[in-house]
């Protein structure tokens, strides 16, 4: 039997117990990917991140993600609670370091001040699927529980992916965030038909707001429910504002922060930093910070 090393870690956020918690495994070598999911399992976090040894030459470590009952592509807060572990278990002062991922290798970038880590992920290609139809418009808004009226006029409900990808539902005011009653059986069907299973429901805060949106992710299709903060979802969020010109930017660069999580107690805030050429965005990042909330072993 081997002894292995777990951490739970709260991401975006420096406040224990609050952001959202994800496992980390960090000298994963040897277990199984049977044996990976049972751990995601019985740690039962949203996602957890398994760190493995680089295959090849042109990536620094391979990073793994499950959620209690399947991998999935890639993660944005379990990759910020695992590449701080990895700056915490080193002592390392700033570094990039490049992950192999199913959405390709991706540059995670680790910046030290204030005495904490910031971690800056490098999401995957940016893809915009069309506007769904009106049927479909109306089963999403019904089972998110909302109606067509909170809907923003200049906000088509489509999917948007940085690698993972989200529906975004654009509504009027945060308030309306307060009181949604989402039907999860009906979301996790229709996740089945579109193909994508998780939905964004975010709205644009007004001037003078310390974050630029508020939002709340639910993707009962994977086994959550409600997610406390998912970069996964702001990353897209960022692209979709600069592609439908719903916020004002310089035209190179957009650098805000959202917020997710209050509604379930878990509030943290995500950075959200978009490159954009001829007023399309073409690249986007999202960093955070984190914070161990233990550690622990166990043998297999």
């Amino acid at each position: 039997m081997r002894e292995y090393t777990f951490y739970q870690v709260d991401a975006f956020t420096e406040t224990i117990f609050t952001g959202n918690p994800a496992g980390v495994v960090p000298h994963a070598d040897g277990l199984t990917e049977i044996q990976m999911q049972a751990i995601a399992r019985e740690l039962n976090n949203s996602e957890t991140a398994f760190l493995l040894s680089a295959t090849s030459s042109d990536h620094d470590v391979w990073v793994r993600y499950f959620t209690p009952t399947r991998e999935v592509p890639i993660c944005g807060h379990a990759t910020i609670a695992a590449h701080y572990v990895y700056a915490v278990e080193n002592n390392i002062f700033s570094t990039i370091r490049v992950q192999r991922t199913q959405v390709g290798n991706l540059p995670v970038e680790t910046v030290r001040g204030n005495g904490s880590y910031e971690i800056i992920m490098t999401q995957g290609e940016i893809e915009f699927f069309e506007p769904f139809a009106d049927r479909m418009v109306q089963r999403i808004v019904n089972a998110v529980g909302i109606v067509p009226d909170d809907i923003r006029d200049d906000c088509p409900i489509q999917i948007v992916s940085t690698g993972h990808s989200k529906v975004m539902v654009g509504v009027k005011d945060a308030a309306m965030l307060d009181n949604l009653a989402p039907d999860f059986t009906r979301l996790a069907q229709i996740s089945e038909e579109i193909g994508c299973n998780g939905y964004f429901i975010f709205a644009i805060n007004p001037p003078g707001s310390a974050t630029l949106t508020t939002g709340r992710m639910f993707a009962p299709a994977i086994g959550i429910n409600e997610d406390p903060v998912t970069g996964n979802a702001n990353g897209p969020l960022g692209a979709y504002l600069v592609k439908h010109g719903l916020v004002e930017h310089d035209g190179q660069y957009l650098d805000y922060y959202g917020a997710q999580g209050a509604h379930i107690n878990r509030p943290g805030q995500v950075h959200v930093m978009v490159d954009i050429e001829d007023n399309q965005p073409v690249k986007v990042r999202v960093g955070g910070r984190a914070v161990i909330a233990f550690k622990s072993t166990f043998s297999l």
